[in-house]
């Protein structure tokens, strides 16, 4: 697609709105000055048909006749001119016309209409009066009926009404030149945020995540949401790409320890002879270790599937209280083994959209967890309870407890508060980031408390769902 100008766009689209009313405004000027041009036309049209209506005279014959006093008459030579009287007889007629058909002699008193003569187009009024014939010896007038046809050209109302339209869009033109260079130059210049924030953005890269929005582009109201989206976008790329890079040096770095033990390993057994108790403790350590190679790798893959699914809503739902119970169970020997005592507090069934394998997974981390991590003697405590259209899951140890410093990245990938702990508890520091993946992929959220030499208790909630 070709690369197009925002600012190019918008100052047509407003020229051509600005034409679009100023063609409109011609038109309504066009209107205007013809019907007051011929409003005024019509004026001096009755004005002359008038006068030319009192130059009928007497004739002063027998008959009692009237006539038309040339005389008393001065006209423009353009204009065109019938009287007749009401037995039709013609009293007078300008020299440049030939007279009337029968349709517009046909035509009612005080009535304008066009007509066309001589090559020239006119505009044309029928009006009808009395005039007083006075005999002289019968002591009274006479009234007769006269009609009075007059028109006169219409060109030079035409010539001053196009004058006028003339200047409206000469002015409406020049109106639009000048306010589309001003605009042009107004819109560049209020632009300016948006190409600083591009430019700024543009800096952007894997290796610079340097992102400082200019106190110009924060002040302008239009910009200040962007400016805020691509912050709060690009800090958390950032935070991924980090996070993503510290995943696969923590399991490198993992992978290669054990790696490096399992070889060390065998190294021992082959640098001297040694006897079939000694080879078999040797293999036995190989295999733990590759069993725990493999434990990471499953990890791995598990976190891996459970983040490519964030947002994706669960086709079934699951009973909370009976996932609970089932890891418990599944854990009971292990408690006994550590001398724990696992205590469940889940008296209802508690539904909540989330997949039960996933339900399940997440109550097996934390509870496992808090296994790990509790000294002989103390008890575990799992306590499942619905509060209003949420549910909530607490699990409870009284544990070593987590440092202060160390609660903001415990459901980081691969962080030990303790480096040295994995070894006393064989965990792989992926399992809170798993759960954190769980819950946050179905819409739920989880928080730690923590006190030093005191414990440890997490806490799940989900959004509930009606029984």
């Amino acid at each position: 697609m070709k690369p197009y100008s925002l600012t190019r766009r918008l100052v047509i689209a407003v020229l051509l709105v600005q034409l679009i009313s100023a063609a409109s405004i011609t038109g309504l000027a066009v209107l205007y000055e013809r019907h007051t041009h011929f409003h005024s036309f019509d004026i001096m049209l009755r004005g002359r048909a008038d006068s030319l209506l009192g130059a009928v005279q007497d004739a002063e014959d027998p008959g009692d006749n009237v006539m038309l006093d040339g005389t008393e008459v001065n006209l423009p030579p353009a204009d065109i001119y019938e009287v007749f009287d009401a037995n039709k007889r013609l009293l007078g007629r300008s020299r440049n016309w030939s007279g009337l058909n029968d349709s517009d002699a046909s035509r009612k008193d005080e009535s304008f209409f066009k007509l066309r003569a001589g090559g020239k187009h006119y505009r044309v009024l029928k009006i009808g009066g009395l005039r007083m014939v006075d005999p002289g010896d019968r002591g009274g007038g006479i009234p007769r009926h006269v009609t009075v046809i007059y028109g006169s050209p219409t060109d030079s109302v035409w010539h001053e009404v196009w004058r006028t339209v003339e200047f409206y869009a000469l002015t409406g033109l020049m109106l639009l030149a000048i306010s589309g260079l001003l605009m042009f130059w107004l819109l560049n210049r209020g632009l300016a945020p948006l190409r600083e924030l591009a430019a700024e953005a543009a800096g952007v890269s894997v290796d610079s995540w340097n992102f400082v929005p200019s106190e110009r582009v924060r002040m302008t109201k239009e910009l200040a949401p962007l400016a805020g989206a691509l912050e709060t976008v690009l800090h958390g790329l950032e935070r991924s790409f980090v996070q993503q890079r510290q995943f696969v040096s923590d399991a490198a770095h993992e992978l290669k320890t054990a790696v490096a033990v399992v070889k060390s390993s065998l190294q021992l057994l082959t640098i001297k002879r040694r006897t079939v108790h000694e080879y078999e403790a040797g293999l036995e350590r190989s295999y733990l270790d590759c069993e725990r190679m493999e434990e990471i790798v499953a990890r791995m893959l598990t976190l891996a599937r459970v983040e490519s699914e964030v947002g994706a809503s669960a086709s079934t739902t699951a009973d909370m209280a009976h996932s609970v119970r089932l890891v418990t169970e599944h854990f009971e020997t292990m408690a006994n083994v550590k001398q724990l005592q696992l205590v469940v507090t889940a008296p209802e069934a508690v539904i909540v959209r989330v997949e039960a394998e996933e339900l399940r997974l997440l109550c097996s981390n934390l509870i496992l967890n808090a296994i790990q991590h509790s000294p002989a003697g103390s008890k575990v405590r799992t306590q499942v309870r619905r509060q209003g259209t949420t549910a909530e899951l607490c699990v409870e140890d009284t544990g070593s407890g987590i440092a202060p410093e160390a609660l903001p990245y415990v459901f980081d990938r691969f962080y030990r508060g303790d480096q040295s702990r994995s070894r006393n508890t064989g965990g792989t520091g992926l399992g809170l980031a798993i759960c954190k993946a769980i819950v946050s992929r179905f819409g739920g959220e989880i928080n730690i408390a923590s006190v030093v030499d005191a414990g440890t208790t997490v806490t799940v909630r989900f959004p509930a769902e009606l029984l």
